[in-house]
């Protein structure tokens, strides 16, 4: 959002903090209810995103890699188009809602679906191990695809011009 015009630098920061301690939160919440599953194993990746042999599909790490910046660049863009100051008023978490699902449907075999580097963080914290070492990739393809989607916004976009 701030590469796209929509969020003010000097709050980058503090956002993210905030993003990454709630994910962990939110990690927390959803390893406390499944734990109590007979037969929980955390080992099993509990929705950590993965490459290679942690992919559910067993995706490489290149195809990891472009699935994730592809996919958080289209989001932002639909996210910065439904939000634009010419879309419908009230409309926005409809595309934004439907684009997500989709995103889900395409990544889920790929990666678990990152594009958002909190929520990645979040579960992978408490799988550790393999989870934490693959991490990198979830911080760096949704950061490069929501560059790529924001600057191609911004270029195609009436309200840049």
């Amino acid at each position: 959002m701030w590469v796209g015009g929509r969020f003010p630098a000097n709050k980058l920061l503090p956002y993210i903090v905030a993003q990454v301690i709630g994910g962990i939160a939110a990690g927390g919440v959803l390893y406390i209810i499944a734990s109590g599953a007979t037969g929980f194993d955390v080992a099993h990746g509990f929705a950590s995103n993965g490459y290679g042999e942690h992919s559910p599909g067993g995706y490489s790490l290149l195809s990891a890699l472009v699935c994730e910046v592809v996919l958080t660049a289209f989001f932002l863009i639909v996210i910065l188009g439904a939000t634009s100051k010419h879309a419908a008023a009230g409309f926005a978490p409809i595309p934004i809602g439907l684009a997500l699902t989709l995103i889900h449907l395409i990544s889920i075999p790929v990666t678990n679906t990152s594009v958002n580097p909190a929520r990645s963080t979040g579960v992978a914290l408490y799988v550790g191990d393999w989870a934490v070492s693959q991490l990198w990739l979830f911080w760096l393809a949704p950061i490069v695809g929501a560059i790529i989607g924001a600057a191609i916004y911004r270029f195609i976009s009436e309200e840049s011009k």
